[in-house]
């Protein structure tokens, strides 16, 4: 049996101050009495705001620089009492303790504070909250007549539903409470990691992770999937999590996965650059000091692959670029960039044929936060590393042989490096003026790899410049793409026979670089 009791207290202890004033007021008007202490309290009797000190209910001050201020049975006694047990509610009477059936809390900064430069333990330790997480708790337990808010976004329904007779639905207070409990869940996750976590040893005995559903999608990968994206909390970098979506269908599983990659290429690439991706490899991509003539290179890598893919800027889309995709011919699921000017918006989403459809996705700015570890599922646990955001540093690599590379071919080859990073292994990647012109993508045989890049390429493959995401086992690769006019080669270096792949080099008076690094992308 539950009862929904008429709120007429409620305490308020708040670290994220948004909307407070609002919600307050709207307690008030709705014959709330509040209680409060330290900030929480300054900040609304500053707004004018009725509020009594927790000092004067519970008669004992705050303490310990605040460490102690709420954990007291007068507080805890009228957040746990059962409204429908004679004992409990003649318990709260007999020590003069009143019922508390709303409690509004959220807890101190921990993971904002750690995410600081030269934060010191003493500074972290003392943002791990102790009273907040045990009021939250408390009302989440007894939410059969307790109301729990811990973020701001709920303070609207908890109003809408005291406006219609002082009181909050079992169903309300149920969600909420499922709400608190995994809002405390991830503020431990967060210390308990914060704790494990040393200069010796990046991953923790324990891995914790705690993500907040942004949206159920249409489907999984396939139809018959369900499929939902979730956020990572606080996470303050760009992504297709957070994207404004200012066009377009509802984003589905595969397009989240394609943009994803076609954002991380973009970002990577030097100067004005786009990516092209299709089933999640590129098939198109470019450099150049314009954001149109990018596009346009990008998009002749591969034209009859580029039809129905997404695309990936690292600069504000303009009109000019706009122009570009939307020319007969061309069809274009999605983009992704960090902003799109109002021209833009107006002519892709008014002149190409997919107008309706296209998803426009403004991430904002690239130079945030980026994802510190990858992590994927397999039967019974879960893999976990380090993201490959290694920077190649070209003054490291080794030419090893008798042709050497000038500076512009150097430029080249960096080019073409940086994008076989984002092709599925067996990667190989040719490249010609700074622009992808055949990509060879997850084949088991490196040779195949190699024959698919150059039958992509055309009559472009005579001059470029190909990059392999690992070494070369045997020469004939060498042969296949020397005859097909191939000019330089880059890869890491490594195998056995690498003096035999040199010797090929040599025979063709071709230069190729040893990187020293394997950027394998499984």
């Amino acid at each position: 049996m539950s009862l929904d009791p008429v709120i007429q207290n409620a305490i308020i202890s708040v670290s994220n101050k948004e909307g407070l004033t609002e919600f307050a007021q709207g307690l008030v008007e709705a014959g709330v009495t509040i209680y409060s202490t330290g900030g929480t309290r300054r900040h609304l009797e500053e707004a004018s705001i009725p509020v009594k000190d927790v000092t004067e209910y519970t008669q004992f001050p705050e303490m310990m620089d605040g460490r102690l201020k709420t954990l007291h049975p007068k507080i805890f006694g009228g957040i746990l009492c059962r409204h429908d047990r004679e004992d409990d509610m003649s318990a709260i009477g007999e020590h003069g303790i009143f019922a508390i059936p709303l409690v509004v809390v959220n807890l101190y900064p921990f993971e904002e504070t750690i995410a600081k430069q030269g934060v010191t333990d003493a500074q972290a330790i003392e943002q791990i909250d102790i009273g907040g997480p045990s009021l939250v708790r408390a009302a989440a337990k007894n939410h059969a007549f307790t109301t729990i808010a811990c973020k701001p976004s709920q303070y609207p329904e908890i109003l809408a539903e005291l406006k219609s007779g002082g009181k909050t639905s079992l169903g309300l207070r149920r969600q909420l409470a499922a709400a608190a409990f995994a809002h405390t869940a991830a503020y431990d996750a967060a210390i308990a990691n914060y704790f494990e976590k040393d200069d010796e040893n990046a991953f923790p005995e324990t891995l914790r992770q705690s993500f907040q559903r942004k949206a159920v999608l249409r489907y999984g990968e396939n139809p018959h999937q369900q499929g939902a994206v979730y956020a990572v909390p606080k996470f303050a970098g760009a992504s297709l999590v957070d994207a404004k979506q200012l066009n377009g269908k509802e984003l589905s599983y595969n397009n989240l996965l394609d943009l994803d990659s076609a954002l991380a290429i973009a970002r990577g690439l030097p100067d004005v650059a786009v990516s092209v991706i299709k089933h999640n490899n590129p098939c198109g991509a470019a450099s150049a000091s314009t954001l149109a003539q990018a596009c346009e290179k990008a998009m002749l890598g591969d034209p009859l692959s580029a039809f129905g893919s997404v695309i990936g800027m690292n600069r504000e889309v303009d009109a000019a670029t706009a122009e570009y995709l939307s020319q007969p011919g061309l069809f274009v699921e999605a983009i992704a960039a960090p902003s799109f000017s109002r021209e833009a918006v107006e002519i892709l989403t008014t002149k190409p044929k997919w107008k309706s459809n296209v998803r426009l996705m403004e991430v904002g700015p690239l130079e945030g936060q980026r994802p510190e570890f990858q992590s994927r599922w397999i039967e019974g646990g879960l893999l976990v590393q380090n993201t490959d955001f290694a920077q190649d540093d070209p003054s490291t690599w080794q030419v090893v042989t008798e042709a050497q590379v000038d500076d512009s071919m150097k430029q080249e080859l960096l080019f073409a490096w940086e994008i076989c990073r984002f092709v599925k292994s067996n990667a190989i990647v040719l490249c010609k003026d700074r622009a992808l012109v055949g990509a060879g993508a997850g084949q088991m045989s490196r040779v195949d790899s190699v024959q698919i890049s150059i039958e992509k390429a055309g009559d472009r493959a005579p001059g470029s410049v190909l990059a392999s995401d690992a070494f070369f086992p045997f020469p004939d690769s060498i042969h296949q793409a020397a005859k097909a006019g191939v000019q330089a080669f880059i890869q890491p270096g490594g195998s056995k026979r690498d003096q035999e792949v040199i010797d090929a080099c040599n025979e063709h008076k071709l230069p190729m670089i040893f990187a020293g690094v394997r950027h394998f992308r499984h």
